[in-house]
C-alpha cells in the first residue's frame, strides 16, 4: 500500500471507536489517508485523534466556519485511489443506494472516480431487514464492494451478525484489493454461486430449513477467487465468513429471495454454480403471530417453491450453469435426470453420508456429469480440495 491514497469514510455507528487503530495500520503500511466524517461520526471518534494519526485535515462539513475555508468534495473524489466507508450505518447505506446528498461524505461519494468499499456495522435485526438487503444489493449493483459484518457480541448487548470487521482484516482487505488492480487475465470469469440453505417462514419464530451449512458454497466460492475470478456469492444463512476485493456477499433467507437475487445478476455472470439447498416449498399462508400448540396434529397447506436453479437454465445466453444433486438412493441416475430435464451444462453429483459427505461434513466426494454425461469421479477429500479441482475442471472446459 505504499503511496496508495485511501479516503476513508467514517459513519456515525460506535464500531468508529475501531478506526484509529485502522488509520494507524494502514499508515504503518505506508498508505496516505484522508478522513471524511458525517457530524454524528464525530460523536463517537475524535476528529483530532484522526488528525494527528493520518497527519491530515479531518473534514465533516462542507464549510469551516473557524478557518473560512470551503471543503472540496470533487477534489477529495479525484485525490483518492479508494474510498473506504467504515462503518457505514443502515443511514448511510441506505442514503448511498438512493443517491442521497445530504452531508459532505455523501457528496464525496458521489463526486469519485475512485472504486469504493464499504464495512457495515449495525444491530443484527437491523442487518437481516429487508430493506438493509435491497440497498446493499443496490450497491453491488453499481460495482460497490462490501466487507460484510461479522458474527459477535453487539452494542446492544445482543450476538450475531452486525459487527464491523476488525482493523486488522479491513487492512489485510485493501492490500488484497491494490495486488489486484492489475490487468485482468482473459480467462477470468465472472462467476455466481449459490450457497447454504434456505429459510421459509411458519410464523414469527419458526420455519422450514435443511441442514445445509454453506461449507461447500464458500469453499467453491474461495476457490474461484484464489483462481482470480470475480465472485457474487448469495448466500442462505449460515456461519461461513468470506472476504475478498472481488468478492459480493449477498445474503438471503427465503427461495424466493434467492430468486430475486439471481434474477438481478444474472446478466452480469459468465458462469453459474447453484450449490445451495434450496426449500422445494413454502408455507400457503405464514401466521403473523406464534402458532400455539393445541390439537395433536397440525396440517399445513405447502406451495411450490420457485426452482431458482431452472430459471437460470432456461434463461441463460452465454452463461454455462451447474447444477448441484445431493441424493440417498438411484445416484447417478437421479442426477443424470435433473442434468437433462434442467438442460444444464454441468450436474456435480454428491451423496449424503452424515460425517464423510453432504450436509456438514468437512469433507466430500464428488462425480462430475457434462452436457454429454461424461462421467468424472474425484476421490473424497476436503471440501476446500474438492472446490479448487472442480474450479480448475469448469475453468479447463472453458478454454
Amino acid at each position: 500500500m505504499q503511496g496508495k491514497r485511501i479516503l476513508l469514510g467514517i459513519t456515525g455507528g460506535i464500531a468508529a471507536y475501531k478506526i484509529p487503530i485502522l488509520v494507524r495500520l494502514l499508515k504503518k503500511h505506508g498508505a496516505e489517508v484522508r478522513c471524511v466524517l458525517t457530524p454524528n461520526a464525530a460523536d463517537f471518534v475524535s476528529p483530532l485523534v484522526l488528525a494527528t494519526l493520518s497527519n491530515e485535515a479531518v473534514h465533516i462539513e462542507f464549510w469551516n466556519k473557524q478557518t473560512g475555508v470551503w471543503t472540496n468534495h470533487v477534489e477529495l473524489g479525484l485525490w483518492a485511489d479508494v474510498m473506504l466507508i467504515a462503518p457505514a450505518t443502515a443511514n448511510t447505506v441506505s442514503k448511498l443506494a438512493s443517491g442521497a446528498c445530504d452531508n459532505l461524505l455523501l457528496a464525496t461519494y458521489l463526486s469519485l472516480k475512485c472504486p469504493c468499499i464499504i464495512a457495515p456495522a449495525m444491530d443484527l435485526d437491523m442487518y437481516q431487514h429487508p430493506s438493509f438487503k435491497r440497498n446493499l444489493a443496490t450497491l453491488a449493483a453499481d460495482q460497490i464492494q462490501v466487507i460484510p459484518a461479522t458474527f459477535g457480541a453487539l452494542a446492544s448487548g445482543l450476538e450475531g451478525q452486525g459487527r464491523m470487521e476488525e482493523p486488522e482484516e479491513i487492512a489485510a482487505y485493501l492490500q488484497l484489493f491494490f495486488q489486484n488492480q492489475v490487468p485482468k487475465d482473459r480467462q477470468q470469469q465472472r462467476i455466481l454461486i449459490t450457497a447454504g440453505p434456505t429459510r421459509e417462514a411458519l410464523d414469527p419464530v419458526r420455519y422450514i430449513s435443511n441442514h445445509s451449512t454453506g461449507k461447500m458454497g464458500y469453499a467453491l466460492a474461495q476457490a474461484a477467487l484464489q483462481a482470480g475470478h470475480e465472485v457474487v456469492l448469495i448466500s442462505g444463512p449460515t456461519a461461513q465468513h468470506l472476504t475478498h476485493p472481488n468478492l459480493t456477499l449477498l445474503q438471503i433467507e427465503s427461495a424466493q429471495e434467492l430468486l430475486e437475487a439471481v434474477q438481478a445478476n444474472w446478466a452480469w455472470a459468465t458462469w453459474g454454480i447453484f450449490s445451495a439447498a434450496v426449500a422445494d416449498y413454502r408455507v400457503e399462508e405464514v401466521s403473523t403471530e406464534k402458532i400455539k400448540k393445541q390439537a395433536d396434529h397440525m396440517q399445513l397447506a405447502l406451495a411450490k417453491n420457485p426452482d431458482v436453479l431452472a430459471w437460470a437454465a432456461a434463461h441463460k445466453t452465454t452463461q454455462k450453469v451447474v447444477g448441484f444433486a445431493l441424493e440417498t438412493n438411484n445416484s447417478e441416475e437421479n442426477a443424470l435426470s435433473k442434468l437433462r430435464r434442467k438442460n444444464l451444462d454441468f450436474i456435480v453429483l454428491n451423496e449424503q453420508q452424515n460425517g464423510v459427505s453432504g450436509f456438514g461434513s468437512d469433507t466430500n466426494k464428488i462425480i462430475i456429469f457434462d452436457k454429454a454425461e461424461r462421467r468424472r469421479e474425484l476421490p473424497l477429500q476436503s471440501k476446500t480440495d474438492t472446490a479448487a479441482a472442480l474450479i480448475q475442471i469448469l475453468g479447463a472446459h472453458h478454454e
